[in-house]
Formats: C-alpha cells, sequence, structure tokens
C-alpha cells in the first residue's frame, strides 16, 4: 500500500533549454553570415540560457549514485551543478570578452558594414519562438508553484531585455543603410557591446547561484506544523508518521509518510494520498515537488489484536 506521488517531470524546463541551444545556434549562423555582431551577442545569451537550464538539471554521477541509495524524501535539488556551471560559465565569460573586444575595435576603427536583412528576419523568429516555448512553460509550472512560474518569468524578462537591445541595434544599423546615415551603423555593434555585457553578468550569476546556492539553510524543524496539520485534515489520515522538508532554492519539497485504514483498498489509499498532495500545493505557493508514501496504520499491542475476525465491520476511511 505504497504511494509515492510527485509533481510531473521538468519537461518544460527540457523544452526551454532545447529551445534555447536551436535559437543560439541558429542566431549564430545567420550572424556569422550577415555580419550582424549583435545578433551573434543574442546568440551568445541565448547559450547562457541553455547552460543554466543544463547546469540545474544534469548531475554529475558521483551525485546519481548518492541519489539513488537515498530515501524517497531527499528530493531533488534544484540548484545547478557547481563543477558544470562554472565550466559553462568560463566559455561564456569568454565568448563576452571576445564580443566586447570586437565590437569596441570595429567601432574604433570605423569600417562598419550594414547587417543584411536575414539579420532583422532571424531575430523576430527567434522572438516568436522564445514567447511561444515560455507560454508553454507558463501554462505547466503554473500548476506547480508561484516560485517556479515567477523564475521562469524573470528569465524570459531578461532575454527579452537583451533581444530588444540586439533588435534596435539590427533594424537601426540596417535603417542607417538604407538613408544613408553612417551614424546609425554603429548600433549594431553597439548593440553588441551592451549584449556581451549582459551575457557576462549572466555568467556571473550562473557561477554565482551554483556555489552560494548549496550553502543556502534548511527549512528550520518548527516549520513543519502547518504542513503536518494540512495532511491532517485530509479525510483518510490516520497520522502524519514523517514529514520532512527539502529547500531547493527556488521552492521548497515535501515528503511525507501517512498512515491509513489497513482494512481499505489500494485505490482508496491512492485517492487519499492524492488528496494530500493536492492540497499541500493548493494551500503553500512555495511548495513544488511532493513524495506521500502511504502505510497501514498499527496500533501496537495492547491495542493489536490477533484475532480479529474478517467480518470484523470498521469504517472504510477513518478521521
Amino acid at each position: 500500500m505504497i504511494r509515492e506521488q510527485a509533481v510531473p517531470s521538468g519537461s518544460a524546463a527540457w523544452l526551454g533549454i532545447i529551445n534555447n541551444a536551436i535559437v543560439a545556434v541558429f542566431k549564430g549562423v545567420v550572424g556569422l553570415l550577415f555580419d550582424s555582431r549583435a545578433l551573434l551577442a543574442d546568440a551568445l545569451y541565448s547559450a547562457s540560457d541553455a547552460a543554466a537550464g543544463i547546469s540545474e538539471k544534469v548531475q554529475l554521477p558521483q551525485k546519481l549514485k548518492k541519489r539513488r541509495d537515498m530515501r524517497p524524501w531527499a528530493g531533488r535539488n534544484s540548484t545547478a551543478e557547481p563543477l558544470i556551471a562554472s565550466f559553462f560559465a568560463v566559455f561564456l565569460f569568454m565568448g563576452a570578452l571576445q564580443m566586447g573586444i570586437s565590437s569596441i575595435s570595429v567601432i574604433a576603427s570605423g569600417n562598419i558594414i550594414a547587417p543584411g536583412f536575414m539579420s532583422g528576419v532571424a531575430i523576430v523568429i527567434s522572438l516568436a519562438l522564445r514567447e511561444a516555448v515560455f507560454q508553454i512553460q507558463l501554462r505547466q509550472n503554473r500548476k506547480r508553484s508561484g516560485k517556479v512560474s515567477q523564475t521562469y518569468i524573470e528569465m524570459h524578462r531578461h532575454s527579452l531585455y537583451c533581444s530588444i537591445v540586439v533588435l534596435l541595434g539590427v533594424f537601426g544599423a540596417m535603417t542607417g543603410e538604407v538613408w544613408d546615415k553612417p551614424l546609425m551603423l554603429y548600433l549594431d555593434p553597439a548593440a553588441a557591446l551592451v549584449a556581451a555585457c549582459l551575457v557576462f553578468w549572466r555568467g556571473y550569476r550562473l557561477i554565482f547561484g551554483a556555489i552560494y546556492g548549496k550553502q543556502q539553510p534548511k527549512v528550520q524543524t518548527e516549520d513543519k506544523s502547518p504542513f503536518i496539520e494540512t495532511v491532517q485534515r485530509v479525510h483518510g489520515v490516520i497520522s502524519v508518521d514523517e514529514l520532512k522538508i527539502k529547500d531547493n532554492g527556488h521552492y521548497i519539497s515535501v515528503a511525507a509518510i501517512i498512515s491509513v485504514n489497513p482494512r481499505i483498498s489500494v485505490l482508496e489509499a491512492n485517492h487519499i494520498a492524492n488528496r494530500a498532495k493536492i492540497l499541500l500545493l493548493n494551500r503553500f505557493s512555495q511548495v513544488s515537488d511532493v513524495s506521500i508514501q502511504v502505510m497501514p496504520y498499527d496500533p501496537g499491542y495492547p491495542y493489536k489484536s490477533n484475532y480479529e475476525g474478517s467480518n470484523n465491520d470498521l469504517p472504510t476511511l477513518l478521521q
């Protein structure tokens, strides 16, 4: 009679990672072919978003092995893996530095070529793809936790700022070529310089969050009482034998062991676990992951009798 219930896996997160990687490659290729440094910098920022997602999802083999040996309430640590995050951050720093130096040298030399028409098309397409994926992520994670949704909104907002800067730079340079305004040609490398600074800041936040995110304090013991009281209100729960809370940075995960009437069916036990999970998710916005393990209630000696007949009438659900 064991039921473990958890929030669905982060398919939305992987969708965002894949989308960022594809968009980064697309914008990088178009930027190289059509001489747009701003688009190259925007591609680097999209790559930083993909790197941040990968560093949170991918764990080292030692930790995977350790996690298999952990009990069900251990939960998933959502903070980024420091070694993987540091690896990506180094490449982001190098790319941002190279892009910044290149933009400054082009501005200083004055030998600027306006980006091609496909650069503007690539930005519009990438914005449309990012917005579509963001809406999918927001709909899926709105059911989980307000904090998780807020995280996606914040990431999307920062990416949107970078894309808007690049959009203004590319279209401004293209307009300057059409109107024969040489000064407007500087908008493309200027936008690339701004985007390179944003990438540098993104890499800093990635490595800072990975290193110091691991040192976040655990939820205090006294904070468990509201969760225990909430689970005990569920009809059919006799007692909450154990409840553990894990702080995952952006949100918390709750794992509990509850006792129910040993005479009920497995289906009824599953319904009780589902009701407890839904109640926790709806009442506490900071809760994202819930794991419920159901055990038959054992009153123990001297209340337990080995001579109780199978026809003994007991209520199906106990309060």
